[in-house]
């Protein structure tokens, strides 16, 4: 086993889901080494899902549309710091760049090989390159040596009482009083082949919502307002007593993940809002189209389940995702009826 580590840090730039998804790291570090100064360097834009984390000393942020410079400035600041260990979850340029030179590096294993392999050619070779456990346990497996193992918690994010206050009180005034629950959906994502088609999304909360007698939430960024009210027009179209609340681009991250709170399930996507969802131990039913459990997004917790359409031999055409179905039929994502979402929904409702 390697020795005591006495100061850290964590790189891990972006997005929302791998940043959520390095709790589980940072919590098994700190318990495994109290004294050690955790620090972690991300996006600005993502900086608050670290920054309350009671387990990081400090959060080193690269500005947004940084520049070289910047990159050169962090990586002087980074190696000026003198830390026992760097532990690269990212393994980018940049992020290689800015370790270069440290004393200890310790990269994740993101089974790169494996993966070109199933994306391409459909052969699943994960077996001989590791296995596929989920991306939070890999970035655990990047300090085995230290002897840190994973605890079994899961994810987390925490927020200061000033968030919570501030969505209790927009809750409020869109009159969604204190206690009452909700559907939560989050119908949107980054790319468009990783989107279940709106009006599945529209159907399965509707009749959700009316079946229990919640009202609905609808989570996404300012760019995604526009489909969030198109999912809210055909809502109140077919259940008209149902109250739907668009809240895209009201709330920031942390005030989203508050809100999570308040739902009785949440509808997602394979997106970022998902791994919130998880992180604040909400049930969650995840659709997932063009990829697949090997890659290791999947929801790991009891409280989530995984709709998907299994044994299409397109399946999995892309890792990150692309704009649209590359073959044009969109099988992966039009095949998975409501009911499936309605049922996974159900179990957690009952």
């Amino acid at each position: 086993m390697q020795g005591v580590l006495h100061k850290t840090l964590i790189i891990r730039l972006s997005s929302v889901g791998d940043v959520v998804l390095s709790s589980p790291l940072v919590r098994a570090l700190h318990g495994r080494y109290p004294d050690c100064q955790i620090d972690f360097l991300v996006k600005a834009e993502y900086a608050d899902l670290v920054r309350f984390n009671p387990h990081v000393a400090h959060v080193i942020q690269f500005p947004g549309g940084g520049t070289l410079r910047d990159l050169v400035r962090l990586r002087r600041t980074v190696i000026s710091s003198r830390y026992d260990l760097i532990i690269d979850i990212h393994d980018s340029i940049r992020s290689r760049y800015l370790s270069a030179g440290a004393v200890k590096v310790t990269r994740v294993n993101k089974r790169k090989f494996a993966r070109t392999l199933l994306v391409n050619f459909k052969l699943d070779v994960y077996d001989r390159w590791g296995g596929a456990p989920d991306v939070a346990a890999r970035y655990l497996e990047t300090v085995t040596p230290w002897g840190i193992q994973d605890d079994g918690g899961g994810p987390e994010i925490f927020f200061p009482p000033d968030v919570a206050t501030a969505v209790e009180r927009l809750l409020g005034a869109e009159h969604v009083g204190p206690g009452t629950m909700c559907i939560g959906v989050c119908p949107c994502a980054r790319h468009g082949n990783k989107m279940w088609p709106g009006e599945r999304f529209a159907e399965s909360a509707g009749q959700l919502a009316e079946q229990h007698g919640l009202p609905v939430l609808l989570f996404g960024g300012a760019d995604e307002r526009e489909m969030c009210g198109a999912i809210e027009a055909a809502i109140n179209g077919a259940h008209p007593r149902t109250s739907v609340l668009n809240l895209a681009g009201r709330l920031s991250l942390l005030e989203t993940g508050c809100a999570m709170d308040r739902c009785a399930v949440v509808l997602a996507n394979d997106t970022g809002l998902m791994h919130l969802a998880e992180a604040r131990g909400v049930p969650l039913v995840a659709v997932f189209g063009p990829t697949v459990r090997e890659f290791g997004f999947f929801p790991r917790g009891a409280r989530s389940t995984v709709v998907e359409r299994p044994g299409l031999s397109c399946r999995p055409c892309t890792h990150i995702g692309l704009p649209r179905c590359p073959l044009g039929h969109f099988r992966c994502m039009k095949e998975i009826a409501p009911g499936a979402v309605i049922d996974g929904a159900g179990r957690f409702l009952a």
